[in-house]
């Protein structure tokens, strides 16, 4: 089986400026380089014939390279606990129209459309369940929360492989088609 995801990663001056953020959250696993990136649509679990169908779909996929600026930064939680903290991204109508794209191509090979809402963000940690943290999660998102860059292009559609081991997931990308 094959872990898939569809992702834009962002330039490395971006990636450098992302990795200035990370730290002051104990128990915080922070992303490394090769881990950062703007997910489009996660796929999942499929196996190889599907795996190779989604590469074709997405070969297919035509858009503009979207611009865009890092905008804040936020949290997703779980019943009062924080599992991950993120950069955001402005604008999203791109993002959006891009998402949708890649999404449709995923309903043509078979997959179920995406039924979450769709947050564009850029993910710089994840907190286990033991990390006991969250005056320190507030006190990162009060320190960083005027997160601002220039704005940059988002130029490939990157198909990636997640591949999970005990230091948590590591991403191999398997395709790439430019864009614009």
């Amino acid at each position: 089986m094959h872990r898939l995801f569809v992702a834009l990663r962002p330039p490395l001056d971006i990636r450098d400026a992302l990795a200035d953020l990370m730290d002051g959250v104990p128990g915080a696993r922070w992303q490394d380089d090769e881990q950062l990136h703007l997910t489009l649509r996660f796929i999942g679990a499929v196996d190889r014939p599907v795996a190779e169908d989604v590469a074709a779909v997405l070969s297919a996929v035509h858009a503009p390279a979207p611009e865009v600026a890092l905008a804040g930064v936020g949290r997703f939680d779980h019943r009062g606990r924080t599992e991950a903290l993120w950069a955001g991204v402005q604008p999203h109508d791109a993002l959006a129209a891009l998402h949708r794209k890649v999404d449709q191509a995923m309903v043509r090979v078979g997959l179920a459309p995406e039924r979450r809402a769709y947050l564009p963000h850029i993910t710089l940690a994840r907190l286990p369940r033991g990390a006991q943290a969250e005056i320190e999660v507030e006190a990162w998102l009060a320190r960083h929360a005027a997160l601002a860059s220039h704005a940059f292009t988002l130029s490939h559609l990157i198909l990636y492989e997640s591949h999970l081991g005990r230091a948590g997931a590591a991403y191999e990308a398997i395709a790439r088609w430019p864009l614009g």
